[in-house]
């Protein structure tokens, strides 16, 4: 189980380190533009917005990071906390998506499926170690 928890974890982090790079040095290019949903004018617009949001994605990314590294030089307990908080944060930001716009369903299941499914097999896995 935390062999799948693990994976499902780098899943969740190559996936938010795509979405820092469309929001960060992608968010102005055509196939960004329709990935979103956006025109070229709302791009411009909200491109300041949309570089710190990419930010929020990495550094989630990091975080769940640190954790494998931490977990698998056997710092369980911290590896754990990194995990729990970088994925957890990835699964209630794909939540809120959600919920912010029903219409983006897909999205938010991009968003939130890895890390929810990290999350529930690091419990599964670690309820031995608790």
């Amino acid at each position: 189980m935390i062999a799948a928890a693990l994976a499902l974890t780098a899943i969740a982090i190559l996936i938010h380190v795509y979405i820092f790079a469309l929001e960060t040095l992608l968010w102005t290019k055509e196939k960004t533009n329709r990935t979103f949903g956006i025109t070229r004018e709302q791009a411009e617009q909200t491109r300041l917005f949309a570089f710190n949001q990419g930010f929020y994605n990495l550094f989630l990314a990091a975080i769940a990071a640190a954790g494998i590294i931490f977990y698998v030089m056997d710092a369980h307990a911290a590896g754990t906390a990194l995990i729990t908080a970088g994925a957890g944060s990835m699964a209630a930001a794909g939540i809120v998506l959600y919920l912010s716009d029903r219409r983006k369903l897909r999205a938010a299941l991009i968003q939130m499926t890895a890390p929810l499914l990290a999350l529930i097999f690091l419990l599964i896995g670690s309820s031995g170690e608790l």
